[in-house]
């Protein structure tokens, strides 16, 4: 494809794979009768080889000017004519929307001849030098690299020289002398003239399309929409036409339906006597569509028209269509069409009404839903009309829009909760303590990712957060940090986008979260459809009854080391943890298990009889302790001294802590720690039983990678499980399984599903064990990596099923095998929507993520059914 020029008059397979979406849509209107301009289009797989080469392919060239001598001859115009010139725009295209990210050059074709020709064949002088003026500007920014501020400079000067209020107030003299001074300022800046030749102008600028794939705007976009950086861009070369031609004439942007709301209507807005820049622009007022029947003359007619192309349109994508027009003298030209962008309320809106209008069925409306976005509707977010001031940008590691003042440790953001007013806690690193996360409004982070601790409380809580900002430097001790150079001090406000990752100065206003009916019809439709079970990861009671009430079924990943976080415990398990004997180390123990009864009380009830999966305690002890923490509770409760304390702090440190004293091997070496959270579990299930209540328990051993740590775990935990229940002489539907998290254990999954009744990946672990890379060091070359294409996504954020998944895909296998029908679900943060299709595929009974996912989640899984059904 790479040799080849798509034209406006050969019927084309509609493929944006090939022509982009702009490509795609011109060729879509001309098929459904629109007027459209003459155009042609240069596929994304010239740009590929332009990329690749530095040159296009042998040839090309001449296929360039014969689909442009098609134009001629449509149009009845000459390319770089004297008398009546062909003007044309050059326009990128992708083959998936890249709004505002590469670059476009309008006027194309304009010397100092054909604008003489343009002047007296369309009778206004003034007309013809604006159009050469603003060829200039955009051609000398976009394709010779002259900063626009250049241009605007000589603008402002001349209409400052000649008190005009705004660009339209400059003659067509004025307009001269400003055509004067831009091409002088060109030739001083790159020491070279403005191009006269319109065919060089032509080849330049379509190679500067081509190079706008790779300008550091839209490489950011692909890295943040997960587009693949070796796709390419169409180029799409377009007769032109002209809305500034006079009051008859004018320019246009719309949508089929409200962007914002989803409410069907005729929206959107237009600018007599203008060209399609200046209506974004913002120089002029613009006027509502819905208000050009009112402006009389020729516009009634063109409303008129333009209802039934809207209506043509919707019909022909059946869907919400975005939409540009341009005017020339009366006559409506279609310049693009294309499946519009819009807020997460109103994609829920829109397929839930066109299911109800009979244009579409509940599956498609399924199909159309972007899960990600959905998490939208659940969380506040700013109000899209409040100007940002982005100071830097980091990971969005839980969506949300976070607004207050800026604290630098939890003790102060909790003091400030406290008082009444909101707070941005603002670490290096955060450790997981829920209560500095409850009473924050948002987490910003200058280390972690989007699987750290922080980034994995504030998703469970539903609070934002942005993680791995590189930019800021905190500096605790002046309580204060700087983000690229600017001091922000504690107290100063700061606003984060969770969804986005953008750290944004001072205090945007927000827009609380509203359920609509809408919204619940999709919900319903997604659970008719689809076949895995959606469960949560949650670690109090209030996670678990936000999940319930978001549809989670039960719930797939409790944390217990969370529980221990919290001032009223952390001591006891400091305790624990400086113990010397058995002995010293349960009567710590006993201290903590009334707060684990407690809490596993509060899940279980919130629960409602549904199932909940409890890990068993899974860091290593040195998590819990610190040389920072106040060591007068572990003086008074040990009678050792600080020094000898702080020793014994030190000696717990671990070279590789990953791969080190944690999970099961804790459980293995200090069976009492096990011993007394299964007892914990089991003295909750039976006191909540006994109410009516049913109980369904499940007991997680992690990080085991042998069938004799299973075997070894299982024995130990049933049989506290058993001393309990005889105690309370009671029954209770307990089981006990694992957490599949590293390579050794997927290899001998067959061996450890003789102990273990159920599977759990933990693909968290599972990635870093598999692939050789810390979650918590990865950010220092990820970025490049994903710039430069060498990893396809973040591990971190999609599985790898190539690598992880394969050995996903073993462990299904081999545990069923030996146990048929074993429940086998995940746990990881991977759960986004092209996750959810793999664990669809490999044929997982259910997936858990953090509550705020769950709705999300659910039409994920809907979504995966539709594609990869597989029988029940």
């Amino acid at each position: 494809m790479a040799d080849q020029v798509f034209t406006f008059d050969v019927p084309t397979e509609i493929d944006k794979t090939v022509l982009g979406g702009k490509g795609c849509s011109l060729m879509q209107m001309s098929n459904i009768g629109l007027d459209v301009p003459p155009f042609f289009v240069i596929p994304c797989q010239t740009c590929v080889h332009y990329m690749e080469n530095q040159s296009w392919p042998v040839d090309y060239e001449a296929k360039i000017w014969a689909a442009l001598k098609k134009i001629e001859d449509a149009t009845g115009r000459k390319f770089g004519d004297s008398a009546k010139p062909l003007l044309l725009s050059v326009r990128s295209g992708a083959r998936v929307s890249m709004p505002g990210m590469m670059d476009t050059v309008l006027n194309l074709g304009l010397n100092d001849e054909s604008v003489e020709g343009l002047a007296k064949d369309s009778g206004n002088e003034r007309f013809a030098w604006d159009a050469y003026r603003r060829f200039i500007q955009m051609y000398g920014d976009v394709v010779l690299g002259v900063p626009h501020k250049n241009f605007e400079h000589i603008l402002e000067g001349l209409k400052k020289k000649y008190s005009a209020a705004q660009d339209t107030d400059l003659s067509a003299e004025h307009l001269k002398e400003c055509v004067a001074e831009y091409r002088a300022m060109v030739k001083k800046t790159i020491n070279e003239e403005f191009p006269k030749d319109p065919k060089d102008q032509l080849i330049r600028a379509i190679n500067a399309v081509f190079d706008s794939w790779t300008n550091e705007r839209a490489v950011y976009y692909r890295n943040m929409h997960s587009i693949d950086h070796r796709w390419g861009t169409a180029v799409n070369v377009q007769s032109m036409v002209f809305g500034n031609l006079g009051q008859t004439s004018g320019t246009g942007v719309g949508f089929t339906r409200d962007p914002a709301t989803g409410e069907k209507m005729i929206y959107g807005e237009f600018l007599p006597n203008a060209q399609g820049e200046d209506v974004v622009a913002g120089i002029r007022t613009p006027i509502k569509i819905s208000d050009m029947e009112s402006v009389g003359g020729v516009w009634p007619g063109v409303y008129k028209q333009l209802c039934d192309n809207y209506d043509k349109l919707e019909a022909f994508y059946k869907d919400m269509v975005d939409l540009e027009f341009t005017v020339q003298d009366g006559k409506l030209y279609m310049l693009q069409a294309r499946v519009g962008k819009r807020t997460a309320a109103a994609m829920v809106r829109i397929a839930a009404e066109m299911v109800k209008e009979g244009m579409i069925t509940e599956k498609e409306a399924l199909l159309r839903q972007e899960p990600n976005k959905i998490g939208e509707l659940l969380h506040k977010t700013f109000d899209p009309k409040a100007v940002r001031n982005v100071v830097a940008t980091g990971l969005p590691a839980s969506p949300g829009a976070g607004v207050g003042r800026v604290e630098f440790t939890a003790a102060d953001a909790e003091a400030r909760f406290n008082a009444g007013e909101p707070a941005i806690l603002v670490r290096a690193e955060t450790s997981p303590r829920i209560s500095s996360v409850t009473m924050s409004q948002g987490i910003l982070t200058a280390r972690g990712g989007c699987s750290s601790h922080a980034a994995v409380v504030a998703r469970g809580m539903g609070k934002c957060c942005v993680a791995g900002c590189s930019a800021v430097e905190v500096d605790e001790e002046a309580e204060q940090m700087k983000i690229n150079g600017k001091v922000f001090k504690r107290g100063d406000w700061l606003s984060l986008d969770g969804s986005t990752g953008e750290v944004i100065e001072g205090q945007l206003a927000t827009i609380a979260p509203v359920f609509s009916e809408n919204f619940n019809l999709i919900l319903q439709w997604a659970d008719k459809y689809r076949q895995l079970d959606i469960r949560t990861n949650a670690d109090t009671p209030a996670d678990a009854k936000q999940a319930v009430a978001f549809g989670a079924q039960g719930i797939g990943l409790t944390r217990t080391e969370h529980m221990f976080f919290e001032h009223d415990r952390i001591y006891s398990m400091r305790e624990m943890i400086v113990s010397e004997t058995a002995e010293q180390r349960k009567a710590a123990l006993a201290k903590l298990l009334p707060f684990q009864r407690d809490d596993f009380i509060g899940m279980f009830k919130a629960l409602e009889g549904r199932p909940a999966n409890i890990r068993l305690l899974d860091p290593p002890l040195h998590e819990f302790v610190s040389q920072e923490m106040d060591f007068a509770p572990l003086i008074k409760a040990t009678g050792k001294s600080e020094e000898e304390l702080r020793a014994f702090v030190d000696s717990l440190a671990e070279a590789n802590p990953m791969l080190g004293f944690r999970g099961c091997r804790l459980g293995m070496v200090y069976p009492e720690i096990s011993r007394m959270q299964a007892r914990a579990i089991m003295e909750a299930a039976a006191e909540v039983q006994a109410t009516g209540l049913e109980v369904h328990p499940e007991i997680m051993i992690p990080v085991l990678n042998h069938v004799n740590e299973m075997e070894a775990m299982r024995k130990l935990v049933a049989d506290e499980c058993e001393k309990v229940l005889a105690e309370k002489n009671i029954k209770v539907d307990y089981h006990i399984g694992t957490m599949i998290e590293l390579p050794r254990a997927c290899i001998t999954a067959d061996k450890i599903a003789e102990h273990a009744e159920y599977f759990s990946f933990g693909t968290n672990d599972l990635t870093q064990t598999t692939t050789g890379i810390s979650r918590d060091d990865y950010n220092k070359f990820m970025p490049v990596y994903l710039d430069k294409s060498v990893y396809p996504f973040d591990f971190f954020q999609r599985i790898d099923t190539e690598g992880v998944g394969e050995l996903m895909k073993m462990a299904v296998q081999k545990g069923r095998t030996t146990r048929p029908g074993m429940k086998i679900g995940i746990c990881g943060e991977q759960t986004g929507q092209e996750s959810v299709f793999f664990c669809q595929q490999i044929g997982l009974t259910y997936i858990s993520c953090s509550p705020f996912r769950v709705p999300g989640a659910r039409v994920s899984a809907a979504q995966a059914a539709l594609l990869y059904p597989r029988e029940q």
